[in-house]
């Protein structure tokens, strides 16, 4: 095997095929961002919706729950093709990358939701009654009470998940999406060996995730200097 990989090498680090490589896991880069930063932004959204009071917000309470329960539950590639045909059968003209985003956001937004709920759930009971006391609106009572005391229990499964979400961005592959996984399959299908392909593949999967890795220990660092402060 390593014989074949010594000899395969020079062929395949050429100019194009690492260009090719290199776009991969760029779309890669920008799939997992984007299904990152959308996630937690409609994962936030819907754990907040679920704070709500009264029957004017009971349609959205309701529909927060329902996302929330639903794609959790939900393989990723089944609600890919779900996205993909439903997307088709609309007829909305989009590109496979925006099919594999828009999935990649509602998936990140149900999980996100349940990891902020518990957050959210790990503060005291009477820091809510407190705000409610001072008639603090939801958003006040959100931004000045709860996100203080609740990013140490938000953000380590957070970023948790977000590594995942690397990984599972591969499934994207099976919609046309020409990312890293994708990548790897065009080159094998070149002739080239699996072991020099697919090792190249998990190395540029490793450059991707590790810095993310870092920077959630670092937060997490961060935020306990700040507690024992």
């Amino acid at each position: 095997m390593w014989d074949r990989i010594v000899e395969e090498a020079p062929r395949f680090f050429t100019y194009w095929n690492v260009l090719f490589l290199a776009e991969a896991a760029l779309t890669t880069l920008m799939l997992t961002a984007a299904g990152c930063v959308g996630g937690f932004a409609l994962g936030f959204l819907m754990a907040a919706l679920r704070r709500t009071e009264g029957w004017a917000f009971w349609p959205l309470r309701a529909l927060a729950f329902i996302v929330t329960e639903a794609f959790r539950r939900v393989p990723f590639l089944v609600t890919l093709f779900l996205f993909f045909y439903l997307f088709e059968a609309l007829d909305l003209g989009l590109d496979t990358f925006s099919v594999a985003l828009a999935a990649g956001v509602v998936i990140a937004g149900a999980f996100i939701a349940e990891i902020v709920r518990a957050g959210f759930d790990s503060v005291h009971p009477n820091q809510w009654d407190a705000a409610a006391a001072m008639n603090f609106p939801l958003p006040m009572t959100l931004r000045y009470v709860i996100l203080p005391q609740a990013w140490k229990v938000i953000l380590p499964p957070a970023f948790s998940f977000f590594i995942l979400f690397i990984k599972d961005t591969a499934l994207a592959s099976q919609i046309g999406v020409v990312e890293l996984t994708y990548a790897g399959k065009v080159m094998n299908n070149k002739g080239f060996s699996a072991a020099l392909t697919f090792g190249t593949v998990l190395l540029l999967y490793f450059a991707l995730s590790y810095p993310l890795t870092r920077l959630g220990a670092y937060v997490e660092t961060r935020l306990a200097t700040r507690r024992h402060r």
